[in-house]
């Protein structure tokens, strides 16, 4: 891991953070293990029993209400046996049909977008499950008899993403498209825990969330990934983005190894850009050879270059182990940016002006 010439001065400890945190984002991040093991519950109390679907299973949300689904996607791998798509519009794939379970995501409950997909599932006869923590999605699906999922009250929607991934891990399961992954979600709660320790607020300067925070400071990150990793380097510029107020970009290899690597070599030319390689121990030699060369050839004109490594054994383990190392880094990018990592006032002021206008 090389870092930049750019030390900041604050320190991530959890008394400095948590005057720059005042929403206390961090403590949400840090509950990811216990989200996943409450998120397994509430699939259970929403007494779903098993049904099957020829038609794969389609995951309609947006933002970080819609991660979830790209991220059980890209765990199941190819243990999935029927299609698992995620979609983040207002409309469902021309071939939905009443053989496809369609799960509407939304933490808020209020999503325009994924109401107007759960309209659409409803039109075509697509066998419907909602996930949400209440708002007018909850409200229709209980009207029409629609089965509800329900997600813990009291978090900012992207800090939910062990409800909506596990939600849509369970249902590619009970509707026939995947295996069932409940064993592997209980073990790698359990080591999350660990790396909490190891990440967390509590660990010293020199940890690895640290260091990698103070090393993309001052800079645009451009993350890479591939297979597993791919929804996980967009859940990190998601996560960078909201929490730390900053640009940053994801990529996908070997795809980035066809285009994107040429604009590199002018990078310094327009900024600062820090590269940013997943690395999965799952990936293929050829990737792994990919992610050398690549960092060899764009290191000269970044402002830093990061390989970082998954951790655990199942994919969930390795999964997980990412995006928690992600959400941690956003969240002290935001302390060194002196960002409030909980506001999202573009957001805010987006949604504003949707309604201004209706």
């Amino acid at each position: 891991m090389s870092t930049t010439d750019q030390q900041p001065q604050v320190k991530l400890d959890r008394a400095e953070l948590a005057r720059r945190d005042p929403t206390d984002q961090l403590t949400d991040v840090l509950a990811i293990p216990e989200h996943l093991r409450d998120a397994l519950w509430k699939v259970e109390s929403a007494a779903l029993s098993p049904w099957d679907s020829a038609g794969g299973l389609v995951v309609a949300g947006m933002g970080g209400s819609g991660i979830g689904g790209r991220l059980a996607r890209a765990i199941l791998g190819d243990q999935a046996s029927r299609p698992i798509l995620s979609v983040g519009e207002y409309a469902l794939p021309p071939w939905t049909t009443p053989d496809t379970t369609v799960l509407c995501a939304s933490y808020s409950g209020s999503t325009e977008e994924t109401l107007a997909c759960f309209e659409a599932a409803g039109i075509v006869g697509a066998r419907r499950v909602v996930a949400s923590s209440g708002g007018r999605l909850s409200e229709l699906a209980r009207a029409e008899g629609v089965p509800v999922i329900p997600f813990a009250g009291g978090l900012q929607p992207r800090a939910a993403v062990a409800y909506v991934t596990v939600a849509a891990l369970e249902v590619a399961a009970l509707c026939g498209a995947a295996p069932r992954m409940t064993t592997e979600i209980d073990v790698a709660a359990d080591h999350l825990e660990q790396l909490v320790q190891a990440w967390g607020p509590d660990a010293g300067e020199e940890s690895e969330a640290k260091v990698l925070a103070r090393g993309l400071h001052g800079s645009v990150p451009v993350i890479a990934g591939a297979g597993l990793t791919g929804s996980i380097a967009y859940r990190w510029k998601t996560q960078i983005n909201e929490n730390a107020k900053q640009p940053a970009f994801a990529a996908l290899l070997p795809e980035l190894d066809h285009n994107e690597i040429v604009g590199w070599t002018s990078a310094q030319r327009y900024g600062r850009f820090s590269a940013v390689f997943l690395d999965d121990s799952d990936d293929t030699p050829q990737v792994s050879r990919r992610i050398a060369l690549t960092r060899e050839i764009v290191e000269t004109s970044a402002a830093g270059t990061f390989v970082v490594p998954s951790r655990g054994q199942s994919s969930v383990e390795r999964a997980f182990s990412l995006v928690l190392l992600g959400d941690l880094v956003s969240v002290y990018l935001a302390a060194l940016n002196d960002e409030d990592p909980g506001t999202i006032d573009a957001i805010d002021r987006l949604k504003a002006g949707l309604h201004d206008g209706e």
